[in-house]
């Protein structure tokens, strides 16, 4: 049975005294005495006891006015929020994250030891920002940027860098600061006199971890310098890096050694509690501001990874037990407090390293602290920091885990696209299985026993998003960490673009090279070709898909085929175009010339990063001589590297990308339409059927084993690529689109590609259909299975549209539910349908602001549309729902040859069955 306790007045009762005492809140909380205070908190307890006895008849209130002033907490322990410094001098654990602490302009590590206890180091090596300029002393002390003079500088030092693209040394002044934003004062004016700056955009705490090479992630001693502790290597693992690096350079081998290192060394256990918070809302769908935090927070819900779920609970009048609680919450904690239970919160929270949150940056914790302010606490005393990019905590690390699932690349190659939405439902459906705890009413109205099993089922998805599959998403986070050299903070909320210029970053400095600037890149643009409307260059061939439906298609895969081309060919920034270079060879299509005479960095970092996963990690995640947690982290090793290497060939043709090289991208695609160009001419020499074909994957209809085995021996020979089966579709269909199709694999697993009916903003109504029409789609096994199929999507679409027009849905199933990105009064250019919708809300009085869920349906007044609170069923416009069907179901239509205005007729079997289509 869960054990509840009643906070009154910061006291636990009736049993022992439990002391909320925070001794510098004096000002805050004014101590109060009450003669009834004891029978008045028996009489409650003695309502709980009656729910945990399991009276469910009785209606049991937790209601007593009088209980509202006390606001006294028991001075006895001294415990502050402000007064918890957990700096050391010496440290022996895992390096989790790097900040800067302007107030005593030092970085600050945070690191975890053994014994599951984060500590903060500050930095003791004297590091200090800086920037490289090619202005001597003299010149900057024209400008009036004299160490003697002026306090944004501290000196300049004389420095030897290597050139990546001259290939040669050259020596330059390093700029040293005061502090980092003295850097960006110092930046502008240095370059405003026409000199050239390097290296002044990298963050301070980055700059820390590059210049020191520290790996987050990874084990070291601290005092005065950083040192490793124990980081070590197999010896048989050694032979099998040495197996991948024969005939390369002496640069590749060190850095093959050193990702080896990482890669062997298992993660450290870190604990992590999940917290979720419930606000008051008096209007059903209201989302509450952080900003304003004007209502209060009613139930805050903690979850941690040794299975421990804690509810912390506020008192309020009408508030009742209605039944037991549910059998997931560990403890419950009812305060008679507003502010004891989110000072109560904070010493939680103190027990662990990492926080984890979903949307936490933009709401719970913004919203803590501004609610503690509006309760009128020196904001000195909560420890929440607010940062360019995030929301953390003073004294341990958090992670939003909405900006973690938010990252593309996580989403496609590391979870396979499993979740569409970035919904905490719909990331525990797809991932976990679970679902939140459905509520009829808004968390202000609900009982207590319902809230708490609500924001407790948060909490815990949260956390056990972490945790599942033996904490494959953590353990992805800390590999990602060691091979971006970024902190926890950092990996978790920035996209892959960010992972990779942290690697690129660390390693030129690792080899002494200068970071190049954005000008001197820009260089080897001028000789682009094959640009095309919204495009910077050619992109990946896509052959016209057929139309209709295929039985027993294999789809084979270029195993990393753009990460590969980037190896093979040596592509990088430094090696094309470059006139130092002596040997050159020509790319196909563009013409770029690229550098055989040394290796680029790009070439080596990719192609090291694609070995490793290819010839290494996939065998070793499969090898069942190893153990389970063996292979458990090998798998998340060769994850992690699928992530990096399949996103590399995208982020060097991204604009902002500081190592954007548009003839890279360029070549990297040009080479890949000759090989794909290459292999299908190939393919139908040996009378194998190509489908359908895109970028690099090849669809083949019913082949040959030998005539598939000869087309893979043929590329690994000619291209040095593996060409792998991918996926064994049972069927799938066309609809004649490109990047449009449904398949079933052999394992009945539903593959949609481009098809409409996913999409978020569609209504919940045709979310459902649709669902239902695809799993119908199971039942295609054979030719002659079609036309049964066929009639009874077309069946169940009619019944659909009959539905529609007799008006058969709900408003609710009608609605469309999207999230205002900004206030009503802030679109200005254009004004989209849910907006017009929310205005129509603010015209009755209804407050609505940025972040509330509008749920409105198309009607057929002027406006077109209405909010689902003010609108009648009689209101709705059926012609537009109808073409939102049409919309979801046209496409596996066309697939059948069926078009939407002929769901009826004749239809051609050899059509049907792609019999005699190309």
């Amino acid at each position: 049975m869960c054990p509840i306790s009643i906070i009154i007045g910061g006291r636990v009762l009736p049993i022992k005294a439990k002391h909320r005492r925070h001794a510098k809140l004096d000002n805050y909380f004014n101590s109060s005495g009450s003669e009834n205070l004891r029978d008045r908190v028996r009489s409650l307890v003695e309502s709980l006891n009656e729910v945990k006895a399991g009276s469910s008849n009785k209606n049991t209130s937790l209601n007593n006015d009088s209980l509202s002033d006390i606001e006294s907490i028991e001075n006895t322990n001294g415990w502050t929020l402000g007064d918890i410094e957990n700096f050391v001098e010496e440290f022996t654990g895992y390096l989790l994250d790097v900040r800067y602490d302007g107030r005593i302009n030092k970085a600050i590590s945070f690191l975890i030891g053994d014994d599951g206890r984060i500590i903060r180091w500050i930095d003791r090596t004297g590091h200090r920002p800086y920037f490289l300029t090619d202005a001597d002393p003299e010149s900057l002390k024209s400008m009036g940027l004299d160490p003697e003079s002026n306090k944004l500088i501290v000196q300049f030092d004389l420095v030897s860098k290597f050139h990546p693209i001259r290939r040669e040394k050259v020596k330059l002044y390093k700029v040293i600061a005061s502090d980092p934003l003295a850097v960006k004062k110092l930046r502008s004016i240095i370059s405003g006199k026409g000199f050239s700056v390097w290296e002044a955009d990298i963050k301070y705490h980055h700059n820390y971890i590059f210049d020191n090479l520290l790996v987050p992630g990874m084990r070291y001693r601290v005092s005065r310098r950083w040192e490793r502790d124990n980081w070590s290597i197999d010896p048989s693992f050694s032979e099998e890096v040495q197996s991948i690096t024969i005939g390369e350079s002496r640069e590749y081998k060190d850095m093959a050694y050193e990702l080896a290192l990482i890669f062997e060394q298992r993660p450290p256990k870190i604990r992590r509690v999940a917290v979720d918070i419930e606000i008051y809302t008096p209007e059903y769908g209201k989302v509450p501001d952080p900003d304003k935090a004007t209502y209060p927070v009613i139930s805050i819900a903690l979850a941690d990874t040794d299975g421990r779920v804690k509810v912390l609970l506020l008192y309020r009048d009408n508030a009742s037990f209605n039944g037991p609680i549910s059998s997931e919450v560990t403890e419950v904690e009812i305060f008679d407090s507003e502010s004891a239970l989110l000072l109560e919160f904070f010493r939680e929270i103190e027990k662990y390293p990492v926080i984890l949150t979903f949307n936490g940056d933009s709401f719970d914790l913004p919203y803590i602290y501004n609610r503690l302010i509006v309760l009128g606490l020196d904001p000195m005393y909560i420890p929440i920091e607010f940062h360019e990019d995030k929301v953390t905590l003073k004294y341990s690390l958090h992670v939003d885990l909405y900006k973690l699932f938010s990252i593309k690349a996580l989403q496609a190659y590391a979870f396979g696209g499993r979740y569409r939405e970035l919904k905490l439902e719909n990331i525990a459906e797809s991932l976990l299985g679970i679902s939140k705890v459905k509520l009829e009413d808004t968390v202000s109205n609900i009982s207590l026993e319902k809230l708490v099993e609500y924001n407790a089922r948060d909490a815990i998805i949260t956390v056990n998003l972490t945790t599942f599959s033996n904490e494959l998403v953590w353990n992805l986070i800390l590999m990602v960490m060691r091979i971006s050299k970024l902190g926890l903070e950092d990996v978790t909320r920035h996209q892959v673009s960010t992972w990779i210029r942290g690697l690129m970053n660390w390693e030129h400095r690792r080899r002494g090279w200068l970071i190049p600037n954005k000008d001197e890149l820009k260089a080897g643009e001028a000789r682009s070709r094959a640009i095309i409307k919204d495009k910077r260059y050619k992109g990946a061939i896509v052959l016209e898909p057929p139309q209709g439906i295929f039985f027993n298609v294999i789809v084979l895969d270029y195993a990393s085929l753009y990460p590969s081309i980037i190896k093979n060919w040596n592509l990088s920034y430094e090696t094309i175009n470059n006139p130092k270079c002596s040997n050159t060879r020509i790319i196909p299509e563009v013409g770029y010339e690229v550098c055989i005479d040394y290796r680029g960095i790009t070439s080596e970092v990719v192609g090291l990063l694609r070995d490793y996963r290819v010839k290494i990690y996939k065998r070793k995640a499969k090898d069942e001589k190893l153990t389970v947690s063996q292979r458990l982290w090998y798998d998340t090793v060769q994850s992690a590297l699928k992530v990096y290497i399949n996103a590399s060939y995208g982020v060097f043709g991204n604009e902002a990308f500081p190592f954007y090289s548009l003839p890279v991208a360029e070549s990297v695609t040009a080479i890949g339409r000759s090989i794909l160009l290459d292999t299908l001419k190939v393919a139908k020499s040996y009378s194998l059927h190509i489908v359908y074909g895109d970028t690099d994957s090849i669809f083949l209809w019913d082949p040959k084993v030998e005539a598939l085995d000869y087309l893979t021996k043929y590329v690994v020979d000619k291209h040095s690529l593996e060409l792998e089966v991918d996926k064994r579709f049972k069927v799938v269909l066309f609809s004649g689109l490109k990047k449009n199709y449904l398949g079933i694999t052999d394992k009945g697993e539903i593959v949609i590609k481009g098809m409409v009916g996913k999409k978020s903003n569609t209504p919940e109504f045709i979310k459902r259909e649709f669902n239902t029409v695809v799993n119908s789609l199971r039942e295609l096994d054979s030719p002659e299975s079609v036309f049964k199929v066929l009639d009874n999507i077309r069946e169940h679409i009619s019944e659909v549209y009959r539905r529609l027009k007799n008006k058969g849905y709900t408003l609710d199933e009608l609605a469309i539910n999207v999230m205002l990105s900004k206030d009503p009064g802030k679109y200005v250019k254009t004004t989209p349908q849910h907006v017009k919708a929310a205005k129509l809300l603010q015209r009755e009085g209804f407050p609505v602001s940025k972040g509330d869920i509008i749920a409105y349906v198309k009607t057929k007044d002027p406006v077109g549309v209405k909010p689902v609170r003010l609108a009648k069923l009689s209101e709705v416009d059926v012609t537009k729902y109808v073409e939102h069907i049409k919309t979801a179901f046209e496409q596996i239509l066309q697939s059948f040859g069926v078009k939407w205005d002929e769901l009826t007729g004749q239809r051609s079997l050899d059509k049907l069955l792609g019999l005699g289509s190309e």
